[in-house]
Protein backbone atom coordinates (compact mmCIF):
# COMPACT_ATOMS: atom_id res chain seq x y z
CA UNK A 1 0.00 0.00 0.00
CA UNK A 2 1.03 3.37 -0.73
CA UNK A 3 0.35 6.15 2.34
CA UNK A 4 1.38 9.51 3.07
CA UNK A 5 2.34 10.48 6.38
CA UNK A 6 2.08 14.30 7.79
CA UNK A 7 2.33 15.62 11.45
CA UNK A 8 2.65 18.43 13.59
CA UNK A 9 4.49 17.84 16.65
CA UNK A 10 4.42 20.32 19.50
CA UNK A 11 8.15 21.65 19.78
CA UNK A 12 7.96 24.26 22.86
CA UNK A 13 9.21 21.52 25.40
CA UNK A 14 12.04 19.36 25.16
CA UNK A 15 9.74 16.11 25.46
CA UNK A 16 8.06 17.55 22.54
CA UNK A 17 11.36 18.06 20.13
CA UNK A 18 12.16 14.31 21.41
CA UNK A 19 8.87 13.34 20.24
CA UNK A 20 9.48 15.12 16.67
CA UNK A 21 13.07 13.69 16.29
CA UNK A 22 11.67 10.21 16.82
CA UNK A 23 8.37 10.22 14.51
CA UNK A 24 10.67 11.63 11.79
CA UNK A 25 12.98 8.62 12.64
CA UNK A 26 10.86 6.28 13.00
CA UNK A 27 8.66 7.54 9.62
CA UNK A 28 12.36 7.53 7.27
CA UNK A 29 12.61 4.02 8.61
CA UNK A 30 10.02 3.04 6.47
CA UNK A 31 9.83 6.18 3.31
CA UNK A 32 10.92 8.77 1.90
CA UNK A 33 11.07 11.96 3.23
CA UNK A 34 9.33 14.52 0.68
CA UNK A 35 8.82 17.78 2.71
CA UNK A 36 10.01 18.86 6.58
CA UNK A 37 6.69 16.78 7.70
CA UNK A 38 5.82 14.54 4.88
CA UNK A 39 6.52 11.46 4.26
CA UNK A 40 5.58 8.76 1.22
CA UNK A 41 5.96 5.27 2.26
CA UNK A 42 5.06 2.09 0.74
CA UNK A 43 4.78 -0.90 3.21
CA UNK A 44 3.27 -3.95 2.85
CA UNK A 45 0.40 -4.57 5.91
CA UNK A 46 3.03 -5.80 8.64
CA UNK A 47 4.99 -2.81 8.02
CA UNK A 48 2.19 -0.51 8.00
CA UNK A 49 0.88 -1.88 11.60
CA UNK A 50 4.62 -1.56 13.18
CA UNK A 51 4.80 1.50 11.79
CA UNK A 52 1.12 2.98 13.26
CA UNK A 53 1.73 1.34 16.51
CA UNK A 54 5.44 2.86 17.06
CA UNK A 55 3.84 6.36 16.08
CA UNK A 56 1.14 5.84 18.76
CA UNK A 57 3.52 4.63 21.36
CA UNK A 58 5.46 8.42 20.81
CA UNK A 59 2.33 10.46 19.98
CA UNK A 60 1.06 12.87 22.80
CA UNK A 61 -2.77 12.85 21.66
CA UNK A 62 -3.28 15.76 23.33
CA UNK A 63 -0.69 18.30 21.59
CA UNK A 64 0.52 16.59 18.70
CA UNK A 65 -1.50 15.17 15.45
CA UNK A 66 -0.69 13.12 12.45
CA UNK A 67 -2.46 12.20 9.71
CA UNK A 68 -2.52 9.17 7.00
CA UNK A 69 -3.90 9.20 3.83
CA UNK A 70 -4.03 6.34 1.70
CA UNK A 71 -3.15 6.63 -1.03
CA UNK A 72 -3.72 3.42 -3.33
CA UNK A 73 -6.96 2.91 -5.53
CA UNK A 74 -9.13 0.92 -3.00
CA UNK A 75 -8.13 3.05 -0.09
CA UNK A 76 -8.71 6.51 -2.05
CA UNK A 77 -11.24 8.06 0.54
CA UNK A 78 -9.34 7.10 3.39
CA UNK A 79 -7.32 9.68 5.73
CA UNK A 80 -6.18 8.21 9.47
CA UNK A 81 -6.17 11.53 12.25
CA UNK A 82 -4.46 10.28 15.45
CA UNK A 83 -4.01 12.62 18.17
CA UNK A 84 -5.11 16.62 18.35
CA UNK A 85 -7.55 17.11 15.85
CA UNK A 86 -6.40 20.43 13.44
CA UNK A 87 -7.98 20.57 9.95
CA UNK A 88 -11.37 21.90 9.50
CA UNK A 89 -14.45 19.61 8.38
CA UNK A 90 -14.84 20.48 4.98
CA UNK A 91 -18.35 19.44 5.21
CA UNK A 92 -19.39 21.45 8.23
CA UNK A 93 -20.89 24.69 9.25
CA UNK A 94 -18.59 27.90 7.53
CA UNK A 95 -19.17 30.89 8.83
CA UNK A 96 -18.45 34.18 7.04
Amino acid sequence: MKILITYDVETVTNEGKSRLRQVAKHCKDYGQRVQNSVFECTLNGAQYAALKDKLLRILNKETDSIRIYHLSDKHSNVIETMGKETSYDPEGLLLL
